[in-house]
């Protein structure tokens, strides 16, 4: 059950407080926890949902398109479809604590549903939704914006160092080619004190590693796991 702590800490990490708390708590509501408590449940997220993923889409495309002026339209369109993936609006999701406020069905909450990375990308795209139709869409891209901050400046890095590689992007794209599925990152090991640290990641696909990384950073790391993936692969 969610817990009234939880979602009072999800405004505040949104920085947005829902005028109307019932399109937050729809945002929340995945459809097991309706096919369980039925008519005492509410409405399910899957409406907001829809509604979110198109929200998104146009505010990550304007984004975009104002970073990079210069870039073809065959670039924005890998590039969007890189941010808005499953595995990217996860760990957005993650950074937000967003499985910690999810109303859940048992079967799903037994089956570690709050860190599914498809129960997680759908909720923020509810939340999203939640967050347009409560505020308009002006609010919406503040959100889209704050919470997408870390993405959009290493769009904007690279930009700037266009010989800088992106291993994981590139290995994504194999993937989606290969297993038409997307690579998972988990950090294996942390050690160092907390102004040093160092991590270790470990790459996989469909249960499978390709790659483990080490870096000062989590970001470091996962990037050398997927040049280790790609030279893996081959060519």
């Amino acid at each position: 059950m969610t817990s009234v702590s939880s979602v009072e800490a999800l405004q505040s990490q949104l920085v947005y407080r829902f005028r109307h708390r019932t399109l937050l708590e729809e945002a929340l509501t995945h459809k097991s926890y309706v096919n369980e408590q039925k008519s005492a449940a509410g409405p399910h997220n899957e409406r907001l949902e829809f509604l979110g993923d198109a929200v998104l889409a146009l505010i990550v495309s304007e984004r975009l398109a104002a970073l990079l002026p210069g870039s073809p339209e065959g670039a924005l369109s890998k590039l969007k479809a890189r941010l808005v993936s499953e595995a990217v609006l996860a760990e957005v999701a993650r950074r937000l604590a967003l499985g910690s406020c999810l109303r859940l069905g048992r079967g799903e909450e037994l089956s570690k549903g709050r860190d599914k990375d498809s129960l997680l990308a759908d909720a923020l795209e509810a939340v999203i939704a939640a967050v347009h139709l409560d505020g308009g869409l002006d609010e919406a891209r503040q959100v889209v914006l704050r919470l997408f901050a870390e993405e959009f400046s290493q769009v904007a890095t690279q930009q700037h160092r266009p010989g800088a590689a992106d291993y994981k992007t590139q290995f994504q794209e194999w993937c989606q080619k290969r297993f038409d599925s997307l690579p998972q990152y988990a950090t294996v090991r942390e050690s160092g004190p907390d102004h040093d640290k160092f991590f270790e990641v470990e790459l996989t696909v469909k249960g499978q590693v390709f790659g483990r990384g080490a870096g000062r950073s989590k970001k470091e790391a996962e990037q050398l796991a997927a040049k280790e993936a790609l030279r893996q692969a081959g060519p």
